[in-house]
């Protein structure tokens, strides 16, 4: 049986905020499913925002950070959070100056000081860089005073300071999980709130045990905080040269950025390819 190859999207397969891979990886990916790999996107995008990257094939994909799983056209897990906790969320959050987006399936709804405390950042971790791209470029990324009530997975969070984030952890954190990314030197402190009933971790267990595979079989590719559950369920972990130094200590293998064809050394140095 081939290996199921999971991959993040910003950062990983896409420089940040595109929904273009290297023609590197296209190939890369075509020829280790030729091979009987299959592989799947894991990400923290809901299905809206990776919906573009649906044409090139892959065989599933793990969205909203494990909150929707889909194994070909099978939906395996559907857990958006309960419209009560949205509303206790926001309202501590906002409560301690933190701006947030709420991500739908296919919608995502943002304060109206999201763009301006962004701007204060000039650089920043992929998470950061792809939603500074998809405010500034207005990608489908709605003001909140559109919300339209569709349910929704996670809590996408940014502060000036860590403290503002923490503050807002315990009353939440019996029921979600916080994920800050790398604090930066400057700028603004990003993260996000999921619901401990799922991650990218968790979302790969279900796909794997869908097809009866082990998880020993399993390679999981990423760059920032946020796929740390993912390498820490697959058997072998790939963090691109571009990643987080935190995660590159988890790795079983770092290998080039993804601007300079990483994803398709990986496969090939893996032997998901042709050598």
């Amino acid at each position: 049986m081939g290996k199921l190859i999971f991959l993040d999207i910003d950062g990983t397969l896409v420089p940040a905020g595109t929904n273009a891979p290297p023609k590197s990886a296209e190939r890369a990916i075509r020829l280790a499913q030729e091979r009987g790999h299959r592989v799947f996107l894991c990400s923290g995008r809901n299905l809206g925002m990776l919906r573009p990257l649906l044409r090139y094939r892959f065989d599933g994909y793990v969205a909203s950070s494990g909150g929707y799983v889909v194994l070909g056209e099978e939906l395996l897990y559907d857990h958006p959070m309960s419209d009560e906790q949205l509303r206790t969320a926001l309202d501590i959050f906002h409560k301690n100056g933190v701006v947030c987006t709420i991500e739908g399936r296919d919608g995502s709804f943002c304060d109206s000081d999201l763009k301006s405390l962004l701007s204060e950042s000039e650089e920043g971790n992929s998470e950061l860089l792809r939603w500074k791209k998809a405010v500034s470029e207005n990608l489908g990324i709605r003001p909140m005073e559109e919300y339209d009530g569709q349910p929704i997975y996670k809590i996408v969070m940014a502060a000036r300071s860590v403290g503002q984030i923490e503050a807002c952890r315990p009353p939440l954190e019996r029921d979600f999980n916080f994920m800050i990314q790398d604090i930066p030197e400057y700028g603004c402190v990003n993260g996000e709130m999921v619901d401990r009933a799922f991650d990218k971790g968790k979302g790969i267990i279900r796909i794997a045990e869908r097809l009866g595979s082990a998880l020993s079989d399993t390679i999981g590719f990423g760059d920032s905080r946020n796929d740390l559950e993912m390498m820490e369920v697959c058997g072998f972990s790939v963090c691109m040269g571009n990643g987080s130094e935190q995660l590159k200590s988890f790795a079983d293998y770092v290998c080039p950025p993804v601007t300079e064809d990483g994803l398709a050394e990986a496969f090939r140095r893996l032997g998901l390819t042709a050598s």
